[in-house]
């Protein structure tokens, strides 16, 4: 977005240069209130009880149109100038929460008693938008439930630099499983890692990190291994090695396997959400009905059978260009605005 519209100022909540992308440094970044508390910075969710009141209070002026970028709290920015949402998701946390706390009882004590203020917040905000865009038809369809608004679906590109130089990760040989995904509860990799258990001839490298880590490491049978984060020059080798990337994710838009088409390799993923916007049927990859050990085993089954066009999934994956993209939210900008 900020590519879109270089010279737009950036508000945010919270800020922590060293935690996230190099790009945004060269940006005007104008985080809250809340930034002064590193405890935050270091953990979003402990500002969860705050996120509303401090967005509603963030007045905004001198500009032709607000551009949110959010899946909870910046579309209730206070405003005069009109304002257009680039919606991920409706708020997990108030609408998908037992998906989104897993087995968390604190997390879930704490949603029920602030979730009928906030989603009575949460829908006056979405009733301030001029128009809503979204990146998936699922997610236009969650964005129907919630709000009743119907969203535009503009795919956002793929941003990972896949010509860049590539690094072997030590002790993993080229033609194993890959799949790249946080450690929580709705990523269900431990459903991925239940179906290779049961295959000792196949080999799973797990890229993520997240509170579930040691749980799932000490529980992973040999012919698994998580790496945490990796670099970028990791990561390009990995998936540049890998025979096919993996997920059992509730995955609003599925950016797995758009990473994965870019050095030709297809998904097996959940017949759910953006998964059915960016895997093909047959085309580009598989789906498996649910996130369960069972059904993944099946779907390796039968991806042992199938060969993948490498110019169809070249193909495919040009429907997820930055230019496509900047082109279509440049102009919508414009006619709202």
């Amino acid at each position: 977005m900020l590519d879109a519209f270089p010279d737009a100022k950036l508000y945010t909540s919270l800020y922590e240069p060293s935690d996230t992308y190099p790009e945004f440094r060269d940006k005007e970044i104008r985080p809250s209130w809340l930034n002064r508390f590193a405890a935050l910075r270091a953990d979003h969710r402990r500002a969860l009880p705050l996120l509303a009141s401090t967005f509603g209070r963030m007045k905004l002026a001198d500009a032709d149109l607000v551009l949110c970028s959010t899946s909870g709290w910046a579309h209730g920015v206070t405003t005069d100038i009109p304002k257009l949402a680039y919606c991920y998701t409706p708020a997990r946390w108030l609408y998908q929460t037992d998906r989104y706390t897993g087995r968390s009882r604190g997390q879930r004590a704490l949603i029920s008693t602030l979730g009928p203020a906030l989603r009575r917040w949460d829908e006056q905000a979405a009733a301030s938008v001029e128009r809503y865009l979204t990146l998936s038809g699922a997610v236009r369809d969650q964005i129907a439930a919630a709000y009743g608004i119907e969203a535009e679906v503009v795919p956002p590109p793929l941003m990972f630099d896949s010509s860049g130089p590539q690094t072997a990760l030590d002790g993993v040989d080229p033609g194993f499983l890959l799949c790249v995904a946080r450690l929580l509860p709705y990523k269900n990799v431990d459903a991925v890692v239940g179906a290779v258990a049961a295959r000792p001839d196949l080999q799973l490298v797990v890229v993520g990190e997240g509170p579930l880590l040691a749980t799932y490491r000490a529980a992973a049978p040999a012919n698994v291994l998580f790496t945490e984060r990796v670099p970028d020059d990791v990561l390009r080798w990995l998936y540049a090695n890998c025979v096919v990337n993996i997920s059992a994710a509730y995955e609003d838009y599925g950016l797995t396997p758009l990473e994965a088409l870019a050095f030709g390799k297809p998904s097996i993923t959940l017949r759910y959400g953006g998964f059915l916007d960016t895997v093909v049927e047959g085309e580009t990859g598989l789906h498996f009905d649910a996130p369960n050990a069972q059904k993944i085993l099946g779907a390796l089954d039968e991806w042992e059978h199938v060969r993948f066009s490498t110019d169809r999934l070249a193909r495919h994956l040009e429907l997820f260009s930055q230019e496509r993209f900047a082109s279509r939210l440049r102009a919508i900008a414009a006619e709202v605005a």
